[in-house]
């Protein structure tokens, strides 16, 4: 019974996925060779021939006829008498072959033989799996949801090997449920209690990178370079790109016609914005494509620092910081520069007050808060609604009306 069992997880072994023949053949044989090592205390004299495509095996003992009062070791010599028994034609220094049958090894011999294999084959299979996805790191991998647990997602892929979306690796609007079909990266793979752990990546930057390589040809082929690129996943990315060729424009080739090529790339992220930008090495050029789609009137380069002042008119502030600051932490993060942003073009006999002057009214965190999106004078946090205040600062709808009645009385 042990032995038709044996046969069984033998023949499972041949339909197994990553390991190739040789390979096989190869573990197969050693853990056949460890059983005769054991039982007869060398296998030189043994062969061992696997059928993988039947699933079977056999194993030969060769031994060497020798007279019946010289017998020394009966795994290597077989007396005369016996080898005649076999064949009446055999003589004292030939060689006898006879088939070594499982079945005497005994039960426990078979059943260590058969966890033996389990295992080893067990191990190969993760071990080939680790280093398959270890060359794929970097690579888009599309798989199926089969689990969906509070802080991970369990992945199939097509041959069924088990992948994990952590949930922070999730776009924060990624929603999915059992079965649907999931495009991600591969970020990491390690192994973990002897199991490889592979895990996938919706929010990195390259998972962002590899999509435009999919859509856009010139970039799969080489002919534009991704320089850079910066996201917040699902709210907004900037993608710097360059191309080597004067021929090709570098932004309308990711954009496509009328948004072709990017339009998949924007509902694969759950309408993440995606800004493309072509790439330079003029640093106020950079920088001022960097904001888009804010307008720059001048920008002050402070190179020894990576500082940046630029200079907008009153309408373009709020475009160039973006909701919650998101488009100048972007273009900061892009460019390499610490971005400031300066109102410029109040004329000289419009009245209005730096924020500073109100120091003794206002707490000096609060203040900084408002000038960090972009509001430095009085007029300028005026000129937005209480509402805007409250979804682009920190700071509490109280405090803001506390503010705007301080600023108000000044021009009262």
């Amino acid at each position: 019974m042990e032995t038709v069992n044996l046969i069984d997880t033998f023949s499972e072994f041949k339909e197994l996925k990553n390991i190739d023949r040789a390979t096989m053949m190869t573990v197969l044989e050693d853990v056949f060779r460890g059983l005769l090592v054991k039982r007869f205390e060398t296998d030189e004299n043994f062969d061992v021939i696997i059928n993988i495509d039947k699933g079977d095996f056999e194993i030969w003992r060769n031994r060497e006829v020798v007279e019946d009062d010289n017998l020394e070791d009966p795994n290597l010599q077989i007396t005369l008498s016996e080898a005649k028994k076999i064949d009446e034609d055999y003589e004292v220094g030939e060689e006898v072959t006879d088939e070594v049958k499982l079945g005497d090894f005994g039960r426990r011999a078979i059943l260590s033989l058969r966890q033996n294999l389990t295992s080893r084959i067990l191990d190969l299979e993760k071990n080939n799996l680790y280093g398959k996805y270890k060359e794929r790191i970097g690579e888009i991998v599309t798989g199926e949801v089969y689990q969906v647990w509070k802080r991970e997602i369990l992945v199939l892929d097509d041959e069924g090997n088990e992948l994990i979306l952590p949930k922070s690796e999730q776009i924060p609007s990624d929603y999915f449920r059992k079965g649907d079909t999931i495009r991600a990266v591969v970020i990491k793979v390690e192994m973990k209690n002897n199991n490889p752990l592979i895990i996938l990546s919706r929010t990195s930057p390259i998972f962002l990178e590899r999509l435009f390589e999919l859509e856009v040809p010139e970039i799969f082929d080489g002919l534009i370079t991704i320089k850079k690129i910066v996201r917040v996943p699902g709210e907004r990315a900037k993608v710097a790109v360059e191309s080597y060729d004067e021929r090709i424009d570098p932004v309308g080739a990711c954009v496509g016609m009328k948004g072709s090529r990017i339009h998949g790339i924007v509902r694969e992220l759950k309408n993440e914005n995606i800004d493309v930008i072509n790439f330079t090495t003029n640093s106020q050029l950079f920088i001022q494509r960097s904001l888009s789609p804010a307008k720059i009137s001048s920008i002050k380069i402070k190179e020894d620092n990576k500082e940046a002042e630029v200079y907008l008119q009153p309408t373009e502030v709020s475009l160039a910081i973006g909701k919650g600051g998101l488009n100048i932490r972007l273009a900061s993060q892009l460019t390499g520069y610490e971005i400031d942003v300066y109102r410029e073009g109040i004329a000289e006999d419009e009245e209005d007050v730096n924020l500073e002057e109100f120091a003794d009214e206002i707490e000096s965190w609060i203040i900084d808060e408002l000038k960090a999106i972009g509001c430095d004078t009085a007029k300028s946090v005026l000129d937005l609604s209480i509402e805007d205040l409250v979804k682009r600062t920190d700071l509490e709808e109280e405090t803001i009306q506390e503010v705007i009645k301080v600023l108000k009385a000044e021009f009262e």
